[in-house]
């Protein structure tokens, strides 16, 4: 029987947020930055690949470490690389294009754009060089950030770039405190700073000669800082893809957790924003707002793709009570005969085009929703107050993966399942004392010190469900396993 697909789609130990997939040849590539399991900041891992046959996106193998942080020259005075992105040049090699960083996004605005080569999409990839002026110069105009690189019929583009500046030249030098800030932000000179008529950020494209490194024509704008996008302004995570013959730029929005889109006839201006794609809180779906967000939230960073005639959306989710242990998913969205896309729900069967069967036994893991009600936004820092979380434990038996910290108000949500079922069950165990509630049908819980079995007599009938668990009652308890019998 195939192997189904669930959300995250990449094996539980494998942290690579920040995805941007490509198709090269009859595969499906997976590009990000690699984030640790409990890593303390982001992106402390080499650049490592996954791919999948574009006819079966449940078997996803890892292709190892394709680069590393100490092949760039700036290493180790930035040691971390941010999310890239890959593009076949015009003479069929491909290029990876990245920026450094360091602790914490320290020095993540003040590094130019790095490339480096390789003669297949997943081979080890040598260091190239930078995106440079035609003198040799690197690129440095606006904020080097986040790139995408995009072929468009021989032409090469790299969009990138960060928010806008809030504060204005008059506000930035009638305030010293502030331009101190814009200063150290961005590593520019004040006068640096005040050289940009239309602001020092924002998202920018600049095209490259065939040489994919030096500038053809130079960077600009895309979407001027006075668009109102209600609320949906750029923030970061550049990419483009392009559908039909219209040009989509998915990005992060200033909310920071969900992936919008803006679409326009031309590759570099004139963008109206369409709508937001996906929320890794489900923030705008069936009335889920910030107040009530259905799992903690934080960074997004993604694109869409066609693979064999269906669109999915790339993105990823946090674990660890941080935004550094961040996590690959996707799911199937829609582009309506208008160009439009209606922001998809997140679930826990993604890639599998179809709910995952109530059979057997599921990493507890894979759930789509983790609330107690009142989750926190991710910001760059490790929560260390209690509310319910994807963790690791490391054991003399290997290391187990479970949801942590369910305490009373709980609500764990896998969506979807279909088959019959008398019984859904969880392997559980924490110092819990109370009731554990599956799709309306309760059970007792006691403590317990291992691994422990309890199941609760559900009647599913066979169609399309979800599978809800809360927990009421004191203690914690942690999940490992959810099971169907």
């Amino acid at each position: 029987m195939k192997k189904q697909a669930f959300n995250p789609f990449l094996p539980q130990d494998a942290y690579i947020p920040d995805g941007e997939p490509h198709i090269f040849g009859d595969r499906v590539y997976l590009y990000g930055s690699h984030d640790l399991e409990g890593g303390r900041t982001f992106c402390m891992g080499d650049y490592t690949v996954y791919s999948a046959p574009v006819d079966d996106l449940s078997d996803w193998r890892c292709e190892g470490v394709t680069y590393r942080a100490e092949q760039d020259p700036d290493y180790p005075n930035h040691p971390f690389m941010y999310a890239p992105d890959v593009v076949q040049g015009n003479d069929g090699k491909y290029y990876l294009y990245y920026c450094m960083s360091g602790d914490f996004g320290k020095g993540g605005y003040h590094c130019r754009i790095s490339v480096a080569v390789c003669d297949t999409p997943a081979g080890k990839y040598e260091y190239l060089g930078f995106v440079k002026n035609p003198d040799s110069s690197p690129m440095m105009k606006y904020i080097c950030f986040d790139p995408c690189a995009f072929n468009d019929n021989g032409t090469i583009r790299i969009y990138y770039g960060t928010q806008y500046m809030e504060e204005s030249a008059e506000e930035l030098l009638a305030d010293k405190e502030k331009m101190d800030e814009a200063v150290e932000r961005f590593n520019r000179t004040p006068e640096q700073i005040l050289s940009y008529p239309d602001n020092i950020s924002g998202p920018c494209v600049v095209t490259l000669e065939d040489d994919m490194l030096t500038v053809k024509e130079e960077a600009h704008h895309i979407i001027p800082y006075e668009a109102d996008f209600g609320g949906h302004e750029f923030f970061e995570a550049s990419s483009m893809r392009k559908v039909g013959d219209k040009y989509y730029f998915v990005y992060s929005s200033q909310k920071n957790h969900e992936l919008c889109y803006a679409v326009s006839d031309k590759p570099d201006r004139d963008f109206v924003f369409g709508g937001t794609i996906v929320s890794n809180g489900d923030v705008g779906v069936n009335g889920v707002t910030d107040d009530t967000r259905m799992n903690m939230t934080g960074t997004t960073h993604g694109s869409i793709i066609e693979i064999n005639g269906q669109w999915y959306v790339f993105f990823h989710r946090l674990t660890h009570k941080s935004d550094y242990s961040r996590q690959a998913c996707a799911e199937p969205i829609t582009i309506a005969p208008d160009g439009s896309i209606k922001q998809v729900e997140i679930t826990s069967c993604g890639l599998n085009l179809a709910p995952l069967r109530a059979e057997g036994r599921y990493p507890a893991t894979i759930a789509c929703h983790i609330t107690n009600g009142h989750m926190p936004h991710g910001s760059n820092k490790i929560f260390t107050d209690s509310f319910p979380n994807v963790n690791h434990r490391d054991t003399p038996d290997g290391r187990e993966r479970f949801i942590a910290e369910i305490a009373d108000g709980t609500l764990i949500r896998y969506r979807y399942f279909s088959g019959k079922s008398e019984n859904i069950g969880i392997s559980y165990k924490g110092n819990c004392e109370g009731t554990v509630t599956i799709n309306g049908c309760s059970a007792s819980i006691s403590p317990a010190e291992s691994w422990t079995d309890l199941a609760v007599p559900v009647n599913a009938d066979g169609g399309k469900y979800d599978v809800t668990i809360t927990y009421s009652g004191s203690g914690q308890l942690e999940i490992k396993e959810i099971f169907f019998s």
